[in-house]
């Protein structure tokens, strides 16, 4: 690459602008030829912006994407947390489809300056957080989805050692190390492997990963739902199931808390969705891509777990959640193959494409000349398997309120500041050569904005300071971190987002938007 950026001053000296290309016709902007940075320090091959030729994804691209992410375990075990937690099916499937359409707004908000500039999310947080200041939610992010990845691994493994057991018998008696059969351990690491060998081979083999996953899994659910009937006569009585809640007074201190968990279980990517619209071929197949992939398939997902446990339940004389458990019933040894293919196939989209992509580029951020799109993706792998993230799925209350809740909030925070920066402060325009040149615009003070970190800080607090946890159920005291926070905590998400938005517009009033060349104010 040419070098066009002198050493990061740690003055006021603004260098030379580097100009952008002229905006194409659908608004996509690019570097000028010939003027790529190439500061190692903030800079390298995966993080500069898609070139134009390049941003190629459609609205199928992106609606596949959502319902190969979509339709995984998890996913399919949100509505029977919600269930065990006193609703009936109808209120579950509500909470869901509702928190789905909420958490799509700042989806698609985020995800504009992905068409547009061709930038990851940790390259868009520059332009509010400062080049080094981006690290802060980047890493965040990160050790989310290191978390996310461990479980979705553990779960997808578990299932290939479950349905392999029953065809060939006798896996769960073998020796055990660690507790576990070595067996599982054996499942767990071929899973693990079988992922990573995916995600190297880059974001466009993951494309047609995705284009062809997503209808293979909604076959394997809707062929489940069509054998449980069957065999069920009907759905069974869980479709008459009265709540415990009603829709009265008991009902809302369980609903809000519980919407923002599953709120909170999209509200990673809400943050890293630019790491996929930068391939978009523009503003309209990623808005209707998402629009089209996300609210809908969480919502059919969810009535299909709903209505295949309630089979279950006709049948089996319980309901049984979980659809590995479900599919382990039958002794049909194609029954059995085509759904651990399901299972590895669906917890493969959702897991590599949540929970590796982002963290790959968020560490690659972190040190851009070390760490690259695939070395991330190792790492990411290594945390995975070094935590044991799978405890947080013992108990829907530890589950839904304390992880995805905590996690909501501190997510929400970043969100509003990002929405809040882009759209407010600075109206979508961005002087993309600036967000990798230290001394531009995106410096601030020493490659930190203190209004970042501050509206930060303070929604942080606000969204999960009051986090507590019931007397022996969690690791919150019962009257919260900050009791007088206590009530803002079953709302963390939206807590976090809308006061770190008004927090920071008020702080970045005196930001020069992008319209003029010039310095940056510091």
């Amino acid at each position: 690459m040419t070098s066009t950026v002198p050493p990061a001053p740690e003055n006021d000296r603004i260098p030379d602008r580097i100009p952008d290309r002229t905006p194409d016709a659908s608004g996509r902007v690019g570097l000028a030829p010939g003027s790529v940075p190439d500061d190692p320090r903030f800079v390298n091959d995966d993080l500069l912006p898609v070139p134009l030729e390049q941003r190629r994804w459609t609205t199928y691209n992106f609606a596949a994407l959502w319902v190969g992410m979509a339709h995984n375990i998890p996913s399919w075990l949100l509505a029977s947390g919600l269930v065990a937690l006193g609703m009936d099916w109808k209120q579950a499937v509500f909470t869901i489809a509702l928190a789905n359409v909420i958490v799509l707004a700042p989806m698609l908000l985020t995800g504009h300056a992905g068409p547009k500039y061709g930038i990851p999310f940790p390259v868009l947080a520059r332009a509010s957080f400062g080049l080094r200041g981006a690290n802060l939610p980047a890493l965040i992010r990160a050790a989310v989805a290191c978390a996310w990845f461990g479980i979705q691994t553990w779960i997808g493994g578990v299932g290939i050692f479950t349905l392999l057991g029953k065809i060939f018998g006798g896996w769960a008696d073998a020796s055990r190390i660690g507790g576990q059969p070595w067996t599982l351990w054996l499942c767990f690491a071929l899973f693990w492997a079988l992922e990573l060998a995916i995600i190297y081979r880059g974001m466009d083999t993951l494309r047609r990963f995705e284009n062809w996953a997503a209808p293979f899994v909604i076959v394997g659910a809707v062929v489940l739902l069509v054998w449980i009937a069957v065999k069920a006569g009907g759905f069974g009585p869980l479709l008459d199931q009265p709540s415990e809640l009603g829709w009265g007074k008991e009902f809302w201190p369980v609903f809000f808390p519980s919407l923002m968990g599953m709120i909170a279980f999209w509200s990673t990517l809400s943050l890293n969705i630019p790491d996929f619209t930068r391939f978009g071929a523009g503003q309209r197949a990623q808005l209707w891509g998402q629009s089209l992939g996300l609210p809908t398939t969480m919502t059919f997902f969810a009535l299909l777990s709903v209505f295949v446990t309630s089979g279950s339940q006709a049948v089996y004389g319980a309901p049984i959640w979980d659809p590995v458990q479900l599919v382990a019933k039958t002794d049909n040894v194609f029954g059995l193959l085509f759904g651990l293919i399901t299972v590895l196939i669906a917890t493969i989209s959702v897991n590599i494409a949540a929970n590796v992509v982002s963290p790959a580029y968020d560490l690659a951020n972190l040190a851009p000349k070390f760490i690259s799109f695939r070395t991330g993706a190792l790492i990411t792998g290594i945390i995975g398997v070094l935590i044991m993230p799978w405890k947080l799925t013992e108990t829907p209350e530890l589950y839904i309120f304390t992880w995805l809740g905590l996690v909501g909030g501190m997510l929400g925070t970043v969100a509003g500041i990002l929405i809040a920066d882009y759209w407010i402060i600075r109206r979508t325009v961005l002087d993309l050569a600036d967000l990798y040149r230290p001394g531009g615009r995106y410096w601030y003070t020493h490659g930190w904005n203190w209004r970042a970190v501050a509206a930060f800080a303070v929604g942080g607090v606000l969204a999960v300071g009051g986090s507590h946890s019931a007397p022996g159920k969690g690791p919150f005291p019962a009257e919260g971190l900050i009791p007088f926070l206590k009530p803002l905590a079953d709302y963390g998400w939206a807590v976090g987002l809308a006061s770190s938005l008004v927090l920071y517009t008020l702080l970045g009033l005196g930001l020069r938007p992008e319209r003029e060349s010039g310095p940056a104010v510091r």
